[in-house]
């Protein structure tokens, strides 16, 4: 029976027993849901003089706003940068996936690759809404070949690019297409970077830093030209000098324009970044911590050698390295994991932050 006809015709559910993240706190709260939407309970006693249909007991379990992964290169066997036969298969299938850890949007990641690579994924990954059936896809996150050599990190050397044609026709040529991308990384050093990361900003792109060995000045460059975030902080860059701070000091830069935010992707797997640096970081700029998984096809397999994109990579417990080398490239780490650690780190519980409106 409809909870009230003269407002809508759809039914009620009062989770009791839950705690609610309300003012960056965890309160004891009931919350009532109608088609998706939270209601305001007063709204609902009063105005609609509505009551539930059905009550969920959470049993003192935590509802949140689901995670949002904007750097997952696969998972589950399923590589997004290997141009497998069922791409959209391989994206359902990890998608469905990290919905159990908490993940309910994500940008499927490819790492620096062949043209061929680009033009056979790219045209299969296509933004849609999430639900039961899995986590939703946001866009496609490109992270390369635009990078720089010397931070190239688990990216194969032969297939890095440089803007020789003066920009943006240098990306059409490589990825073949912009449709469904949501965020491409690229090193604002890179002689032609800048126009570049204006008219993908003016396409409503993300334009992330990363892999780059960038002064403080070139990165606030790219970020007045329209940069909005970080990839994975401190990893793949300069490291923090007092005199050139490089890509990190733009968690503190004074040439960040009015009204704008950089974020940072942090990878708080206790692998990539020690527990006092995830402090600093978010000391210094807690309103821009993004934490992304950068997970790589291992997550969720046992010990093993495995690919990532046109590299073959080891896992040693819960390291994923270059196979015969020291290089880490990636995280078998699920985002959940990832959360624990940053909170058991910091000391904080920290909630997500939606970069996608």
């Amino acid at each position: 029976m409809p909870s009230n006809k003269s407002v809508c015709d759809a039914p009620i559910t009062q989770f009791i027993n839950c705690r609610i993240l309300r003012d960056h706190r965890l309160q004891r709260e009931d919350m009532w849901v109608r088609e998706g939407r939270i209601l305001d309970p007063e709204k609902l006693f009063f105005d609609e003089q509505g009551y539930a249909d059905k009550r969920v007991d959470c049993e003192g379990s935590i509802i949140a706003p689901g995670f949002i992964d904007v750097q997952i290169n696969g998972g589950y066997g399923v590589d997004f940068s290997q141009p497998s036969e069922d791409v959209t298969g391989g994206v359902s299938f990890v998608a469905k996936k990290i919905l159990e850890h908490g993940v309910t949007s994500f940008c499927p990641t490819l790492v620096t690759s062949p043209p061929a690579v680009y033009h056979k994924v790219l045209p299969q990954v296509k933004v849609h809404s999430g639900g039961r059936h899995g986590a939703g896809v946001l866009g496609v996150h490109l992270e390369g070949p635009f990078i720089s050599l010397e931070k190239k990190g688990a990216h194969p050397e032969q297939y890095l690019r440089t803007f020789q044609s003066g920009g943006i026709k240098d990306l059409l040529e490589v990825y073949g297409s912009l449709d469904n991308v949501a965020m491409v990384t690229l090193a604002p050093e890179l002689a032609g970077s800048q126009s570049v990361v204006r008219e993908l900003s003016q396409r409503g792109i993300t334009v992330s830093l990363g892999h780059s060995v960038a002064n403080l000045s070139q990165a606030e460059e790219a970020v007045e030209h329209g940069a909005t975030f970080i990839t994975h902080l401190f990893n793949a860059m300069l490291p923090f000098h007092h005199r050139d701070p490089g890509i990190v000091g733009l968690l503190t830069s004074d040439r960040v324009p009015a009204g704008r935010t950089v974020y940072y992707g942090m990878i708080a797997d206790g692998i990539h970044t020690n527990p006092a640096a995830l402090r600093i970081a978010h000391r210094a700029h807690p309103s821009g911590l993004v934490l992304v998984t950068d997970a790589i096809t291992a997550m969720g397999l046992p010990p093993g050698r495995h690919t990532l994109g046109q590299q073959v990579i080891e896992i040693q417990g819960l390291h994923a390295y270059v196979a015969g080398t020291t290089t880490l490239c990636g995280s078998i780490a699920t985002m959940d994991m990832c959360v624990r650690h940053f909170k058991q780190a910091s000391g904080e519980f920290v909630p997500v932050v939606f970069l996608f409106r």
